[in-house]
């Protein structure tokens, strides 16, 4: 019985290793595209985004607004191709959790009370894809793994 079960997990695991690197492809290519949308639109018109910062009493709220929105469009762009994936998705993140602690901040307030809260807010699944391709890297099908292979496997 402990050598079926032993062999039934094993089968897990390698079907589990066989879908992660589609599974992080589909993830970085549908939120990719969301983060490259979300950069272009605040990028598109920055000041009411802008003034929202300012609202909410950042230093230099147009340089804050702009530095967002490039980080959202080009880290986007790299999310989607697997380009400095690792890298790429400290900023992202960063910009995922500062949208937490200052527009959905009452939502992060009651975490422990009602965690759905957190959950439904827009920024939970952009960060959690962040930290998943930080974690997990990028997969097989990224520029990463074309040049691990190439330069950095010797």
């Amino acid at each position: 019985m402990k050598q079926i079960a032993t062999r039934f997990y094993e089968g897990l695991i390698f079907l589990g290793s066989l879908i992660q690197s589609p599974l992080l492809l589909v993830c970085r290519l549908y939120w990719g595209a969301l983060f490259i949308a979300a950069g272009f639109a605040k990028l598109q018109d920055v000041t009411p985004f802008a003034e929202y910062l300012d609202s909410i009493h950042f230093v230099y709220p147009t340089v804050q607004a702009y530095l967002a929105g490039l980080t959202e469009f080009l880290g986007g762009f790299c999310l989607m191709v697997g380009f400095a994936s690792r890298l790429v998705a400290i900023p992202l993140a960063t910009v995922m959790i500062t949208a937490y602690s200052t527009a959905h901040v009452e939502a992060v307030k009651v975490f422990f009370s009602d965690p759905s809260q957190v959950v439904a807010q827009a920024p939970f699944n952009f960060l959690l894809v962040t930290l998943l391709v930080l974690a997990f890297g990028p997969g097989i099908f990224s520029v990463d793994y074309f040049l691990k292979r190439r330069y950095f496997n010797k």
